[in-house]
């Protein structure tokens, strides 16, 4: 993002862009990519100047079964070896650990590893748990976040205390989750405001992963950025779960840092993803505006999209009884 002091144009530096395609991506197809499609990403990402990729999760092979998930479901470090090498580029390496899904005794120490950051995803009944994973891979010497899903389920005082509480943690970055696409920007707004007020009082930034329900997404990422959040978490064509997430050719095109380049996104997703959006379903429908716009999980509507039910005024019908 370009800003203007005095006759000068600068940019704001704090601002990452942060991939996550693979990661969320990978939770419409059990993370079963082909090791030519992670590298053909992460080669994008480089050549766009992309600052952090998420190449999955670091989920325990005891917990969920390699049988029916890719390997990029527990990114394994020969796994992400294998794709980037020891990554001497510029471009920074992320895995999401997932609370109960995730043990920290598997986490080896980042002088070890080529991960650079690990973030953590909970729900605010699972915080203490988030926190152990927090604090034992910031010992380890990685870079950490913590993703607080479903926040708008949830009352002011008891994010509050959440944020409160991750105030006095070593956590990096906090990030705002629109876990059901459901906010609106003027919601982005005031949360922007409480959790900027908290992160920079205790030296953390902020940052935003948004979901598409609403079609959203990208107008909530760049509320939460002007009003000073720094990590913004888009994917190629918005791919991700259900409704996806802020495409990253949107936001590319749209920053005017020219450390950033749209071609190299371009080029994957003309020879990646116009393949795989004849595979497999996800974007914006009118199911998932339904579950977006009632602040509900889209577990439904992605059942109805899976049935091809277009049966959109009873599917209403029957959210509005089951929710009410």
């Amino acid at each position: 993002m370009v800003e203007k002091t005095g006759s000068i144009l600068t940019v704001r530096e704090d601002v990452k862009v942060f991939d996550c395609t693979i990661r969320d991506g990978g939770l419409v197809n059990n993370y079963h990519f082909t090791d030519a499609f992670v590298q053909a990403h992460y080669n994008a990402c480089v050549d766009a100047g992309i600052d952090y990729m998420e190449i999955g999760k670091n989920v325990s092979p005891t917990i969920m079964s390699e049988e029916e998930y890719g390997c990029w479901n527990f990114c394994k470090e020969d796994d992400v070896r294998r794709i980037v090498g020891e990554n001497n580029t510029n471009l920074k390496i992320a895995v999401m650990a997932d609370v109960g899904r995730t043990l920290k005794e598997e986490i080896i120490p980042k002088e070890d590893s080529v991960v650079d950051m690990i973030r953590v995803a909970t729900y605010i009944h699972q915080l203490p748990g988030a926190i152990e994973l927090i604090e034992d891979a910031h010992a380890k010497g990685y870079e950490t976040t913590c993703n607080i899903m479903a926040i708008s389920k949830s009352f002011d005082d008891e994010l509050d205390q959440v944020l409160e509480t991750l105030s006095h943690t070593n956590v990096d970055i906090i990030y705002i989750a629109d876990s059901f696409g459901s906010f609106y920007p003027e919601q982005i707004n005031k949360l922007t405001d409480k959790y900027l007020t908290v992160a920079k009082a205790s030296g953390k930034s902020v940052g935003i992963h948004a979901h598409n329900n609403l079609q959203l997404a990208y107008a909530n990422t760049l509320e939460a950025m002007m009003y000073g959040t720094s990590y913004l978490d888009v994917t190629a064509c918005g791919f991700g779960r259900g409704a996806g997430n802020c495409p990253s050719e949107l936001l590319l095109g749209f920053l005017k840092n020219p450390k950033y380049k749209l071609m190299p996104v371009l080029k994957f997703i003309e020879e990646n993803m116009i393949e795989l959006e004849k595979e497999l379903d996800w974007g914006y429908s009118v199911p998932y505006m339904l579950t977006g716009k009632l602040n509900e999980h889209p577990r439904p509507a992605m059942k109805a999209r899976d049935e091809k039910d277009t049966n959109y005024r009873q599917f209403y019908r029957n959210l509005l009884e089951e929710y009410s």
